[in-house]
């Protein structure tokens, strides 16, 4: 296992344990959190323990094209239960996905303090984005993540009401699509993504992808 130092650099992803780990050690410095997603990791770790990174295999992703909306989520869109907004309230969408319990997580929750500080820089930045659904002026669902290029890389979500952030997330989808993006990386397989499309691909093809990212990287404008 790599232990990581204060230089800029990380071992290549084809190097993690079996279960994606593949260093320990450094910062959440924004020039290192950069690095990481161009690079096909991301941290994961507990409040009081090293921070890890990973770059699992197979990896989970969603092309947009493949979003699948079912009739019932097509009837929520429609009939407008929620009402959805971009980058209105970054932060509270980070702390309610801290605070949801999740089946299979590793370790509980990996949003400790000092990663809400430094993706808000981030997202003041304007790397980090969030969508939010609202309904009757409260927020709830919504999610967060990254945009390099054409790639987005989610985080994390929620939801406080029936199919919110399934409504945050097909209407993201959507939107990135239209703004010609080519892949979401989901990270991790659940059952709720794979609900909407997403699907495992090799961690080698995915390193492809953002290879071919390398040379697209305007910021997202919402």
């Amino acid at each position: 296992m790599y232990i990581l130092s204060k230089e800029l650099i990380f071992p290549h992803p084809s190097k993690t344990d079996r279960r994606g780990c593949l260093a320990y050690g450094g910062d959440l410095s924004t020039e290192r959190l950069l690095l990481a997603y161009r690079s096909g990791i991301f941290p994961w770790f507990n409040e009081g323990e090293p921070i890890s990174w990973f770059s699992p295999d197979p990896r989970m992703v969603l092309f947009p094209e493949d979003l699948y909306v079912s009739k019932s989520m097509k009837q929520v869109l429609e009939r407008g239960y929620f009402q959805i907004t971009y980058n209105t309230a970054f932060e509270a969408v980070m702390q309610n996905c801290s605070k949801i319990k999740r089946d299979g997580q590793y370790g509980g929750t990996w949003i400790t303090n000092d990663m809400i500080t430094a993706y808000v820089k981030l997202h003041e930045l304007g790397y980090a984005h969030s969508v939010e659904a609202w309904q009757n002026g409260e927020l709830v669902g919504g999610l967060y993540g990254i945009a390099l290029g054409k790639c987005f890389f989610g985080e994390s979500m929620f939801a406080k009401a029936s199919n919110a952030s399934k409504a945050a997330f097909i209407s993201f989808v959507k939107k990135l699509e239209s703004l010609g993006f080519w892949l979401i990386d989901c990270q991790m397989y659940t059952e709720h993504l794979a609900s909407l499309g997403a699907d495992l691909i090799p961690r080698n093809i995915f390193l492809q992808y953002l290879e071919q990212n390398s040379g697209e990287e305007e910021k997202l404008l919402l």
